[in-house]
């Protein structure tokens, strides 16, 4: 399967288990997950990059990232995990 057999060029959204599932989430969540780990972001950064992670989590979870994928960060998977 490739990406435009999911989310075809012309779409910018999908309905996977009934969420829409935006271009770019997975790769969003990657930027925001990627500054969450770093010690070096800034705490305002932080703050937006944790709100939009949360925004995003029904989604991610919606495609079955977290089904297949573990985040290796374990203080950002609890985090994740907690976001029930």
């Amino acid at each position: 399967m490739r990406a435009h057999d999911i989310l075809p060029d012309h779409l910018d959204e999908a309905r996977i288990g009934g969420m829409a599932v935006r271009k770019g989430s997975v790769a969003a969540f990657l930027a925001n997950a990627r500054a969450l780990s770093d010690p070096q972001t800034a705490d305002a950064a932080r703050a937006e990059a944790e709100q939009h992670i949360r925004e995003a989590l029904p989604a991610l979870r919606a495609v079955g990232l977290f089904d297949v994928l573990e985040i290796r960060d374990a203080r950002l998977r609890a985090w994740v995990e907690s976001q029930d």
